[in-house]
């Protein structure tokens, strides 16, 4: 593998390309830890110093993990590149719901920059609203509950709506940048953003459980953390390969068809969506509830005794049944199969032992059913792993080795090799993968 990067490192093009990722991940990073304007530096780290072994933060561990911790600290990047996400996740739903996002997504390269275009307006609106919520939170002092320090040096309008301004252009910087990686750089660019920002908390999230619980609780994290990406990586390259077989046709004087290739459905179909869906709408009351903390009604201690920190049976049960039904939702609206089988119709594309067309669909339907539930329930474990993490050794919810991290960080790092591999290949060197 070394000598697969001295490879890479040698190919001048190539080179110039990882270069230009790393340069991005350090400015990103940078941003990521200068404060906003208005901000009370030396209070928010008191503050942050003083909820870390509490649920204070748990409210916006999600967001604070896209963010890579620069969300509680208010700094400029302090949204990270969740608008991005949450807009993405939206557009790709309404495709399926409004007929003229669907016309677009059938336009080819055209229609699809136009969605693009449209995502980046709702992230900006999405950056907004996220901007105005958190920093009112810092201003009430309700970001992080149990802090009675000021975390801004101002309460006035001006401060409120240039910190506002702020955080939604550095969105728009994040957005840009991302962009930046994917045309010039190898990989994904939003998704190789996450990847940084994830990765940046691991060092300080497995020296906490080294102070909290010694060597001995660390080495069985380590070894269960290791564990857990092998088990993660072979789910992840795990497929259902489905036969085609293509018939011969005539067009003019040329003979096309005749070819044998497949339908890859791979057993975790949805990605990583799915947590997301589920931890979102957890999250729901949980934040009622903290916006009415000083009301003596029944379902506001309900909700902080089940629904906030995370350790209870009832929302350990309620986020893995959610999983699991967005898990299936996703699929159905991503994967259309009547789509897919008239397309199979219309090349003269057959899966052999089954006829063209509404066979074909209802067969789809059948095996793309049969193989969500393994994924579904995969899914649902390993988001599980960050909350039995809390109740066996005391933990945070940003447990390292868990849950949303460890899926993104393995599925990001795969496509990312998998496209170093290709350029390596293409230059007969041997690559990453043997």
């Amino acid at each position: 593998m070394l000598a697969a990067f001295a490879s890479a490192f040698r190919t001048p093009d190539l080179r110039r390309k990882l270069l230009f990722v790393l340069l991005i991940i350090v400015i990103f990073r940078a941003g990521s830890q200068i404060p906003a304007p208005g901000v009370n530096v030396a209070n928010v780290r008191e503050c942050i110093d003083a909820t870390k072994s509490g649920s204070g933060a748990g409210l916006y561990n999600l967001v604070n993990l896209f963010s890579g911790g620069a969300l509680l600290k208010l700094t400029i990047f302090a949204l990270g590149i969740m608008p991005y996400i949450t807009a993405s996740i939206i557009l790709q739903l309404l495709v399926v719901v409004i007929p003229r996002l669907e016309a677009l997504k059938n336009e080819g390269q055209s229609g699809q920059t136009k969605i693009t275009q449209y995502t980046r307006y709702l992230t900006l609106g999405l950056a907004v609203l996220q901007a105005t919520g958190i920093v009112a939170l810092a201003r009430s002092g309700a970001l992080l509950s149990g802090c009675s320090q000021p975390l801004l040096h101002s309460q006035g309008t001006k401060t409120f709506l240039v910190m506002v301004v702020t955080m939604t252009a550095g969105t728009a910087v994040i957005m840009w940048l991302g962009e930046l990686i994917t045309d010039r750089g190898i990989g994904n660019g939003m998704s190789i953003l996450i990847f940084t920002q994830i990765v940046a908390t691991f060092p300080s999230a497995l020296w906490a459980v080294k102070q909290e619980r010694g060597w001995w609780t660390f080495g069985i994290v380590m070894i269960i953390g290791l564990a857990l990406v092998a088990a993660v990586i072979f789910i992840e390259q795990a497929q259902r390969r489905i036969p085609v077989q293509y018939a011969r046709r005539m067009v003019g004087r040329r003979m096309f068809g005749g070819s044998s290739t497949y339908i890859p459905l791979k057993v975790n179909q949805a990605g990583v969506i799915p947590v997301i869906f589920a931890s979102s709408l957890l999250y729901l009351p949980a934040m009622a509830a903290q916006f009415n903390s000083n009301s003596s009604a029944g379902w506001v201690s309900w909700i902080e005794t089940y629904f906030v920190k995370g350790d209870h049976p009832i929302y350990m049960a309620a986020y893995f049944l959610l999983i699991v039904f967005f898990t299936y939702f996703y699929v159905s609206i991503t994967f259309n199969t009547t789509e897919v089988a008239d397309n199979m119709k219309k090349y003269g594309g057959f899966i052999p032992g089954i006829r063209a067309g509404k066979p074909t669909e209802d067969y789809l339907s059948y095996v793309l059913s049969r193989i969500t539930l393994p994924g579904s329930l995969y899914l649902g474990v390993i988001s599980l792993v960050p909350l039995i993490a809390l109740v066996l050794i005391n933990a945070n919810q940003n447990f390292p080795f868990g849950g949303t991290s460890i899926l993104i960080m393995v599925g990001v790092a795969l496509d990312t090799v998998k496209q170093i591999e290709s350029q390596l290949q293409q230059r007969n060197y041997e690559g990453f993968l043997r």
